[in-house]
């Protein structure tokens, strides 16, 4: 799920071996904490659920600029971010079920829209490249932004029109995410739009 500038990174070779990382730790934490997250919905404590869930965003908000600002990037941190998000936005789709299983009903088509694509965005990437797609993407930095928006708004039973854009913006991002897969010759992580893909195409393989 940071600022953005006016034009695209380059991606560049990351040393593959530096696990001992703030910004991995981070990653640790947002992946075990989400299961926590789990246990306070079962216990029924909607409003320490959506504070749980700021803090474990904040970590994957703080974790990508920690590992600019320390020098601290490495080819394994952009795999371990993905499996820390997608396991907080899978232990908040079980929060929900917990605390608002009326909601999953009444909101499934939006959420299967994008659980659809996101399944869609991973099969394309397993399929081409043998493994799961972290290219977090500028499209997806807002998605974190919409979803921090609809999680509060439904939690907190303000609306559910924060979430539907939240589930649109998701799937909009993931269509993006294949076109990014179609156009790469060999898997990147770090890509910030389809226009860098395109980029990255003509480069040499590393």
């Amino acid at each position: 799920m940071s600022s953005t500038a006016d034009t695209d990174a380059v991606s560049v070779p990351l040393p593959p071996d530096r696990w001992a990382t703030l910004p991995n730790a981070l990653c640790v934490i947002r992946f075990f904490g989400s299961w926590i997250m789990v246990g306070l919905a079962v216990a029924g404590f909607p409003q320490w659920v959506v504070g749980f869930f700021l803090f474990l965003a904040a970590t994957d908000w703080v974790d990508g600029k920690l590992a600019i600002l320390l020098n601290q990037r490495s080819s394994i941190g952009p795999k371990i971010d993905t499996i820390a998000d997608v396991t907080l936005y899978a232990c908040l789709l079980l929060s929900l079920v917990y605390l608002r299983s009326d909601l999953l009903v009444q909101e499934s088509g939006w959420i299967g829209l994008a659980l659809l694509s996101y399944a869609g965005s991973c099969g394309f990437s397993l399929i081409k490249f043998k493994q799961f797609p972290s290219y977090h993407t500028r499209a997806a930095k807002t998605c974190w932004l919409l979803m921090i928006a609809g999680v509060i708004a439904v939690f907190l039973q303000w609306s559910t029109w924060p979430l539907r854009i939240a589930m649109l913006g998701v799937t909009l991002t993931n269509v993006e995410a294949m076109l990014i897969t179609a156009t790469l010759r060999h898997p990147l992580s770090d890509i910030r739009s389809f226009r860098q893909a395109r980029r990255e195409r003509h480069r040499p393989a590393p």
